[in-house]
């Protein structure tokens, strides 16, 4: 498999779990473990890593220079509450409540592939994501971004 596919909305509990969606589980391949890292997303959104893409990532950012004051930075913001989390017997993964806090995350949520990575937003701030970016805007900026390949 490439990557995941999809968006789904789900629900925290109180605790601030959420049950994995089948339509993700069954992307997974079957000889993949159940453990995941949860992260700092870009745009105020969380980032979930099966553990089999969250392994490269870690080894590229621990090779960065830590030199280099910007990559110090970028560093520890990326990988502050970074988390390894697992499926429980439900099928529920459980984020961070520092993460939660970051993100915005109170109940509802969407969860959105995106490749090897699946973002976990707030419902709300997703909405208003996609609302800020008319057909036009989406032109442009495919014809700007695509071009590069």
């Amino acid at each position: 498999m490439i990557g995941f596919l999809g968006e789904y909305e789900v629900t925290l509990d109180v605790k601030g779990r959420f049950l994995l969606p089948a339509g993700f589980k069954k992307q997974m391949p079957e000889e993949w473990n159940s453990q995941f890292v949860v992260s700092r997303g870009l745009d105020s959104c969380l980032t979930l890593y099966h553990m089999k893409h969250w392994e490269p990532i870690f080894t590229q950012i621990s090779s960065l220079n830590d030199f280099d004051p910007k990559v110090r930075q970028f560093q520890r913001f990326f990988l502050n509450g970074a988390t390894t989390v697992e499926l429980d017997s439900a099928g529920r993964l459980l984020i961070p409540a520092q993460l939660k806090e970051y993100a915005g995350l109170d109940k509802d949520a969407v969860l959105f592939a995106k490749g090897n990575k699946i973002e976990i937003w707030d419902s709300n701030k997703y909405k208003q994501f996609f609302e800020t970016l008319s057909a036009s805007d989406f032109s442009n900026l495919a014809s700007e971004v695509m071009v590069k390949l």
